[in-house]
């Protein structure tokens, strides 16, 4: 349905918006080089592993007959046709951070803490990585998936990027590795996914068919 596209792209837009604000907002504001480098590398591993918890919570939701069920059911295909149509890397940040629904309202939120409180600049600086590098991990899912680049592959080798290897047994294997900016968090998103879900291939990729036939009958 194109409404569904409109919104992605709205949430495209509101994104991006609020990352520029917010990131002429808090840079503006000093810290030492060091804390610097800290707070960037502890919003590194904190970004790859909401944003493998919020993978790991869409694989397992099949709430196709809400509202938002169209979304939920073309977040699951991914499984079913893991590539992505070449695009500019720019292009890709804004397209695929307009299915980030999640982070409008935490960027939102941050605007709020910026103008309204007096919280900590490491706090703040934290929280500006994390709504940028939320959107940049859709980024390096997506040359994990299309790059054949040694530049990106070596990206991935040391820890940087998404490496394919890594990534490559989400799709083989059932409720493993959701992390995506470059997989570094997955021991403990692992460990929750076993204590807490049984795995979305016995699961929600069982109505793959379901949800096809349903947006084919959407768009009759």
């Amino acid at each position: 349905m194109k409404i569904y596209g409109y919104i992605g792209k709205l949430v495209s837009i509101t994104n991006v918006s609020l990352q520029m604000i917010l990131a002429y907002l808090i840079l503006r504001i000093p810290i030492d080089p060091l804390s610097q480098a800290l707070t960037f590398l502890a919003a590194y591993f904190l970004t790859d592993f909401i944003n493998g918890l919020v993978h790991m919570i869409m694989d397992h939701n099949e709430d196709y007959e809400s509202v938002y069920g169209p979304l939920v059911a073309s977040f699951h295909l991914h499984h079913q046709t893991p590539k992505y149509t070449k695009k500019s890397l720019p292009v890709v940040y804004f397209n695929e951070t307009g299915a980030k629904i999640w982070l409008a309202p935490f960027l939102f939120l941050v605007l709020f803490l910026v103008v309204q409180t007096g919280l900590d600049p490491l706090v703040l600086h934290l929280l500006l990585y994390i709504g940028l590098l939320s959107s940049f991990a859709e980024v390096s899912h997506y040359l994990c998936h299309t790059s054949d680049s040694k530049t990106v592959n070596y990206l991935g080798r040391v820890g940087i990027l998404l490496s394919r290897e890594h990534h490559a047994l989400h799709h083989e294997l059932d409720n493993k590795n959701y992390a995506f900016l470059n997989g570094l968090s997955d021991p403990l998103i692992n460990r929750i996914a076993t204590a807490f879900l049984e795995g979305y291939k016995n699961t929600t990729d069982q109505h793959y068919a379901y949800y096809v036939a349903g947006a084919a009958n959407k768009q009759r």
